[in-house]
This record gives structure tokens, sequence and C-alpha cells, in this order.
């Protein structure tokens, strides 16, 4: 079994990484005179970083072999940190299935981002490159942290320092308005989902009292499992503390209608999109949502509404990716999605397969925003608009990212075939309504999800190049819409090329691995299934429906074909069906008009122009106006009080004998 030391330097090598950047490293980068590229100084941040997150790497390939080994559970003291009357805080590591995945996946994906990272920022200078992996360390640190957490509150903390590193990390060139805005609506947009999150913790907090007559602390996350099989914690209670999650995986997630924010993200670095929505920050949300799986088992009501939802998601964000241009808002509305199914696989109760969906998920989405980085490197643009051609100046990327598309798309036999095809089948076996729902919903977000890929893949790598960077900057006026690079037709860098190769050889072997021909009898048992099945919740090994898995891969060859005759063939044209649709059209390249209703209805025109007015005019006259009063009473009061405050002891006893006749005239008369 692997020692509890062990499983903490997981988390510790990342959070020293910081440190020694933070201190050392990126102080002594400000202390030298700029530079327009890097040296050794700035070098070492990246290979302070990479190693530190390759230690951590080996560290939970290693952890998850030891919980295999045990039985999917691997028990640590957990420290008192804080008591107060009834309450307490306890800090510990909660070691099963779900962490033991999650780690390797954070760590994993973390490091090879890393790595390309060093390729990516280097035209960048000591003082932003130390500064950049200063951010990334913590980032991955505060994940890993959010992730071994044993206590709801320990996690809540690194789930703000998550949320901080992003808005650190997505405004990283702050100097851009737009870069800075976008951290901002990250930061405010999230903060309503943890206000929710904590609403929830808050209420698990009132339910102390009771819990602790049974010997349990419902905030330590093991004793609240403990609680809902009693019963201790069910019904209301538990639909209650379930909706207060939820709201929080809904922000960090980007599910709707907390959605807005993700696309708008993709102002950061791409190594930085790549991290966010492969390992760490929206992935978040579903992590939290299976952490406290039992809690929404124990109510039927949530489970509908995490199914409704995440169905809703999946359609509704790929009906975006169709009509964008810039590959990475592509690329994070693809990520919207496909947390959507995600969301609907624990709806609906298949715990086992959304886990499944964000381990394999996390190789293919993080390929993809990699290729989309190098593609950028190249051309100084990601605008698909003005790419083309690419694929022969960029074979390995074009491979690593037409790896990846596949994947994406569900296509037999990639990784996404596997997680995608499970969930869909689960959806259509639940045997209701709401189950019959999502699996149409899903099912047409697949159509679509081909679609966008390979009208990503052809607009980017086929035909001929269309000016790249040179040729947005003449149509463009607004220079902040433009993105840092210039124009340089060759493949990336070695550093930039090796992680992509390697997560599309991840993206193409994860299902062979963990795949579910049981009936077929290829693999004797769904592993990952069972495994995940040793943790606090139990799941069915089901069988592999064939019949299911041709249909949801006919739906993804369609719409593969779909984009090779517009995109690639011009034989149809796209023109032609926008122009056709153009209602339709203008309601998606505005997403919705969500930007509008919330920045312009909700906040000016509603809080600012209604409510922040009507406390205006409060706060103005009203409250100014009582404290006025209350100060004009105290200067005139006391002014008038003052006249009678002499000094003359003759008139004070003058006023006392007076008082004193007046006094006796009252009670003579009165008797």
């Amino acid at each position: 079994m692997i020692s509890e030391s062990l499983v903490w330097l997981i988390f510790f090598a990342p959070l020293a990484s910081f440190v020694l950047i933070g201190l050392v490293i990126w102080p002594l980068a400000y202390a030298r005179p700029s530079t327009t590229g890097r040296d050794l100084l700035g070098d070492s941040a990246g290979y302070l970083t990479v190693a530190a997150v390759g230690l951590s790497f080996v560290i939970s390939i290693a952890a998850l072999f030891s919980t295999i080994s045990s039985h999917g559970h691997i028990e640590y003291p957990a420290r008192s940190w804080l008591e107060v009357g009834a309450f307490q805080l306890n800090i510990g590591i909660l070691m099963d299935p779900l962490t033991a995945v999650m780690l390797v996946v954070v760590s994993g994906v973390s490091l090879m981002v890393q790595i390309y990272s060093i390729g990516y920022m280097s035209e960048e200078g000591n003082r932003p490159f130390a500064r950049y992996f200063a951010y990334m360390s913590l980032f991955t640190a505060s994940m890993i942290g959010l992730v071994l957490a044993s206590n709801i509150i320990q996690l809540f903390v690194f789930w703000e320092l998550v949320g901080l590193c992003s808005y650190l990390l997505i405004g990283f060139w702050f100097t851009r308005p737009s870069a800075a805005n976008a951290a901002k609506k990250a930061f405010i947009v999230t903060r309503i989902g943890d206000f929710g999150f904590l609403l929830g913790i808050l209420y698990l907090f009132f339910q102390q009292d009771a819990l602790s007559a049974l010997g349990l602390n419902g905030l330590d996350i093991p004793d609240l499992y403990a609680a809902l099989e009693t019963g201790a914690i069910a019904g209301g209670v538990a639909a209650w503390i379930a909706a207060g999650v939820f709201a929080g995986a809904v922000g960090k997630s980007g599910q709707f209608p907390l959605h807005t924010w993700l696309p708008d993200a993709m102002e950061g670095p791409t190594p930085v999109s790549a991290l966010i929505h492969a390992a760490t920050m929206v992935t978040a949300g579903v992590f939290l949502v299976a952490r406290f799986f039992p809690l929404f088992q124990a109510s039927g009501e949530m489970m509908t509404v995490v199914a409704l939802v995440g169905g809703f998601t999946a359609i509704f964000a790929a009906s975006m990716g169709l009509v964008m241009n810039d590959v990475k808002r592509v690329l994070a509305y693809s990520t919207v999605s496909q947390l959507g199914y995600m969301m609907l696989a624990l709806g609906v109760g298949a715990y086992a397969f959304a886990i499944f969906h964000l381990f394999t998920h996390a190789f293919f989405k993080a390929l993809l925003f990699l290729g989309s980085g190098s593609v950028n490197h190249a051309s100084g643009t990601f605008d698909m608009r003005f790419m083309g051609g690419l694929r022969r100046f960029m074979p390995w990327t074009y491979y690593t990212f037409l790896i990846g598309s596949l994947a994406l798309a569900g296509v037999f036999p990639l990784a996404g075939f596997w997680s995608k095809d499970e969930i869909l089948a689960s959806a259509f076996h639940a045997g209701s309504a709401v189950g019959y729902l999502v699996y149409a919903l899903g099912l047409t977000a697949a159509f679509m999800t081909a679609f966008y890929m390979f009208r990503a893949l052809f607009m980017t790598f086929e035909g001929e190049f269309r000016g790249g960077a040179d040729a947005e900057a003449k149509e463009s006026e607004d220079p902040d819409s433009l993105h840092l690079g210039h124009v340089n037709l060759r493949e990336s860098p070695r550093v930039m090329v090796a992680p992509m190769a390697v997560l599309a050889v991840l993206a193409v072997i994860a299902g062979f691995v963990f795949n579910p021909l049981t009936s077929l009898g290829v693999v004797p048992i769904h592993w990952f299934t069972h495994f995940m099945g040793e943790g606090p919740v139990a799941v069915e090994i089901p069988d592999f429906d064939i019949i299911l898995a041709i249909v949801s891969t006919a739906v993804a060859l369609a719409g593969i074909f779909t984009a090779y005759k517009m995109y690639y063939r011009r034989e149809w044209s796209a023109e032609a069906m926008g122009e056709r649709f153009r209602s339709a059209y203008t309601v998606l390249s505005a997403k919705y008009y969500f930007d509008e209703l919330y920045e312009d209805i909700l906040v000016r025109r509603l809080f600012y122009g209604g409510v922040a007015r009507a406390l205006d005019w409060g706060d103005k006259n009203v409250i100014d106006r009582i404290a006025n009063i209350v100060g004009w009473l105290g200067v005139n009061v006391g002014g008038a009080l003052r006249q009678l405050q002499t000094g003359h002891i003759q008139q004070y006893g003058a006023a006392i004998s007076i008082g004193i006749l007046i006094i006796m005239g009252l009670y003579l008369w009165f008797l």
C-alpha cells in the first residue's frame, strides 16, 4: 500500500514548484533587465514545473495501482484542524477509485501541457515566463488538493483556489482589455455557482447536531456517505444539499445557464485552455457531482434535474459550435457539450461511465487544444477563415488533430466511442421518459459534434492557405481582437509535437484498455466499471449494446460526411445553407444572445438601471437623511443643554429647588 506521505507529495510537489518560482525565480526575473527572449533563468521555471508535475504523475500511477490492489479503498487517518463546540474540521486524504483516476488524469494531462508550454511560450521573456509557470504550478496543485480532500470544507478551499488560478491564467495577458474582461467574467459567473455551493455546505452544517448524536461528522465525506446509508440524511435535506452542490458544479463546468464564461476564457494562453478544459477547472464540476453522487441518489428529483440540464447543455453548446470561426471557441463549446454528456450520465445513474468519459475526454480534448495552439504558432491566428492548407506544412499536427477529432466524434474504435456510446446506451436503457429524452438530445449532439469538428479540420488543414495573421490584420479594425503571433508556416518544435503524439496514442488505446465488450467475449469484464464499483457507489456492469453502438457510429459518420461535402468537396454550399437559415445562423452566431441578456438587460438595465438606482436613491434620501437628522439633533440638542451648564452653583441650587417644588405640587394635586 502506498504511504500517506507519498500521496501528499502528489500535492506538495507542484505546490513547492509554485513557491520556488514565485519567491525566487520570478523576483529575480523582475530584478534583471528586460530581455526579448528567455535564458537559463526563464527556462528554469519551466523545467522546475515539468519536474514537479512529472513527480506527481509518477506517484499518481503508483497510487492508482495501490488502490487497485487494495480493492478500491485505502484508509488514511484524518487530522483535526479546528474544534469549536460540536464543529470539528478535519484534514485528510480520501483515496478511493474516483480519487485515483482523477489524480492520473490531472497530473498526466498537466505534465503534457507543461512540456508543451516550454515551446509554446518560447517567445515570452523571463518575467511572464516565470509568472506563467508559477500560476500553472499552483493551478495543478489546487486541483490535486481538490481531488484528495476528505472533508467538504477542505474541498471548498481548493475549489476556490482553482477559481483564483483560472482568473489569473485567463487574464494572463492582462494588458489586453479582452483578456482582463474575460478573466473578470469567468470569476464573477463561477462565483454565482459557488455561492449556491456554499449555501449547500451551510445547510449541511446545520444538520451537525443530529449527526453528532450518531457519532458522525457530516462535513467529513466518508461520514456523509454513512449518514446517507443510515438515512440520517434523506428526503428534502438531501435534495437541498445536492442542489447547492450542483449549483457549484454548473458554474465551474459551464453548464446551462452559467455557460457564458467558458468561451471567453479562450483569451488565455492556449496551454491554459487545454488544462482548464481537459483536467482542471471545468472537470472539477463533474468531479464534484461524482464525489457527492450518493447525495444525488437520495433525491430522485435532483437526479432528473442533473440529467435534463446535462442533456440540454450537450445539444445547446454543440449548436453554437456549428458556426464558430475561432478554432479555440469551437473546442470550448465542444467541452461544454461533452461536460453535458457527463452530467447526463450522472443524472441517469451511469456514474462509472460519466467518469470513464471524463477520463477519455481529457486525452483527446487536451490534444485538440494543443493542436489549435500548434496551428496558431504557424499561422499567427485562431480564425479558421484565415487558415487552410496547413496539412502540407504541419503533418504531425494534422494527423494528431485528426485522431483527436475522430475520438471526439465517437468513431469506432477510438477512445471517445467507448465512453460516449455507453453514456447514450445507459440513457436509453434507463427506461424512463427522461432517459429517452436525454438519449435523443445526446444523439443529436453527437451528429453536431462530428460535423463541427470536421468542419474545423477541413477549414484549418485542407485547401489553400488564406493568409493567416497577415490577412486577419488587414480585415480587422480592432487590434485587440488579434491574438499574439506571426505567420511561420512550418511544423511546431518537437517539444510541442511530442506531447501531442503521446496524447494521440492515448486517444487511440484508452478505449481498448477499458472497453466494455463483455458480450462479444473480447474482454472478460468492463474493468473500469468494475473498479469504480469498488468505491462508495454501487454500479452495474452492463452488456455491450451493439445495436445502439451502430446507431451512434452511423450518426457520427453522417456528421463527418456532411462536413466533408460542405467544406472539403464544396459540393454543398455552406454559404447557401447559412443564407437559407439566416435567422438561425444569426441566433447561433450571437450565442443565443445570452451575453446581451446577462450584461445588458440583467446587469445594466435591471440591476444598474433599476435595483442599483433604487438602492442608490434609498442610500441618499433615506440612510443619509437619517444620519444627517441624527447629527443635527446631536449638534442642536447639545447646544441647548450647553446653555444650562453655566458653572454657577447658585443657579443649579435654584433649578433644583424649583424642580422639587414642581414635583411636590404635582404630587399634592393628584393626591
